[in-house]
């Protein structure tokens, strides 16, 4: 069993309640809250909901924001919220572009939509085809691009995202051609019972732990591909719903110590992710997550074949 974690401590940010336990994002020198903010859940929503949503990231003392180009409205939808709390927030955005004056200029197309005049970071979105993993490491490719914008103060850091089964391995391949500042990946239990994928993601979330790399996750709540076409979607897979089972499977996540958990883009589900992060419950053993699995029918998401769509 893992231990672990870190408690949530009150703070002035939460308004006097617990808030989420913050640790070092990797080798940046950032506290960033162990919750970061997924705002793919902002891409499709009116600057009125977001509006109301935002305030929330304050309330739990969340400092970290994630988002993406790729996030339909998403960087727009921050721009107001960051015009008045751009200090208080890690910012980082994605791109899916893949040479160097494509990365380029998308990373500035987020610029001018965040309305900021730098992100803290900025991520090579979904990198784990071949062939894209070629032109974007070569020469005048997207990495290239990314660590010249870098250095000229458009970024801070520079990351590497992806998802599906191949994806822990592609990752290990990116740090050991270029020093990435932090990679993102799937991790959850279901996922995790895949022993080949297990298997990888241990190797790179070694060599991030020695090289200082920090590691966010997602899908923690997710239960499997949707079933019933007629509910609301509010992402691409069926969350868990809010209760116990959720809140054991943040719980679960955030007991590794060292690894961030990015919220899901169904906003529904932001508030019962952050009470469970904040709430200092005991971490979950194998026999509660089986069950829970059980008794949701949660299924592993990725087959190794078909890949996130966001």
């Amino acid at each position: 069993m893992r231990k672990g974690g870190g408690r949530a401590a009150a703070g002035p940010a939460g308004y006097g309640r617990a808030v989420i336990a913050r640790a070092p994002f990797g080798r940046t020198g950032h506290q960033s809250s162990r919750v970061i903010f997924g705002a793919a859940a902002l891409g499709w929503m009116s600057q009125e909901r977001a509006d109301a949503l935002l305030p929330t990231l304050l309330e739990f003392g969340v400092n970290h924001i994630d988002t993406a180009a790729a996030y339909g409205d998403s960087e727009l939808r921050l721009a107001p919220f960051l015009a008045a709390h751009r200090a208080e927030f890690f910012v980082a955005t994605k791109t899916g572009d893949r040479t160097a004056d494509e990365a380029r200029a998308s990373l500035e197309r987020s610029l001018e939509r965040l309305g900021v005049d730098h992100v803290d970071l900025i991520q090579l979105h979904n990198l784990v085809e071949a062939d894209e993993w070629e032109l974007a490491h070569g020469r005048r490719g997207a990495v290239e691009g990314l660590a010249r914008a870098r250095d000229e103060g458009l970024a801070r850091f520079v990351g590497v995202t992806g998802h599906g089964l191949r994806i822990a391995r592609m990752h290990a391949r990116s740090l050991e051609r270029f020093d990435f500042d932090s990679v993102l990946l799937p991790y959850n239990f279901s996922l995790l019972a895949d022993d080949g994928y297990r298997a990888d993601a241990e190797t790179v979330l070694t060599m991030c732990e020695d090289r200082g790399v920090a590691v966010q996750t997602i899908k923690a709540v997710a239960r499997r591909r949707w079933l019933d076409d007629s509910a609301p979607h509010y992402a691409w897979y069926e969350p868990l719903p809010d209760g116990e089972a959720l809140a054991r499977a943040v719980r679960w996540v955030l007991a590794r110590p060292g690894l961030f958990l990015n919220s899901s883009s169904d906003a529904r589900l932001l508030r019962p992710i952050l009470e469970a992060a904040s709430s200092g419950g005991g971490v979950p053993t194998d026999t509660e997550m089986e069950a829970d699995a059980a008794a949701l029918d949660v299924r592993p998401l990725f087959d190794g074949a078909e890949l996130e769509r966001i």
